[in-house]
């Protein structure tokens, strides 16, 4: 299995279209944000991972987030989630992740995101001072 996509959004809504088909819309696509109050301050962006599985695969798979203060398996944690999930061969599917992000400065946490053991695909998040 692979991710096709990785982002931070706003909002994410799953429709019916003809066919049967399904539709995803993203609304507010954001590599970025205005903190809501001053450092120290929690933010909760919500990243949605897009997913394919080929023809001829198990379609069980588990699907990895770690929030880390930098890129590589050295930078400081803040943040994990871990869930299984299935998808019919052929097909895709979404993760939507919720991350609880605590902010000590404005900086930039960069979710690793990946399915079993493949590699990371990389997704960053910057904290803006606030407007």
């Amino acid at each position: 299995m692979q991710i096709v996509s990785a982002l931070f959004v706003e909002n994410f809504e799953v429709r019916q279209a003809p066919g049967p088909s399904t539709r995803i819309d993203l609304t507010g696509a954001m590599f970025s944000m205005a903190a809501p109050s001053p450092v120290p301050v929690t933010v909760a962006p919500h990243l949605v991972a897009l997913i394919f599985c080929p023809p001829g695969e198990t379609g069980s798979g588990v699907f990895e987030v770690v929030f880390r203060k930098g890129i590589g398996d050295a930078a400081e944690q803040v943040a994990r989630n871990v869930s299984p999930f299935t998808v019919e061969p052929g097909k895709f599917t979404y993760r939507l992740v919720r991350g609880e992000l605590e902010f000590t400065a404005y900086e930039q946490v960069v979710a690793h995101c990946r399915v079993d053991l493949e590699p990371w695909h990389l997704v960053p998040f910057t904290l803006l001072p606030p407007v």
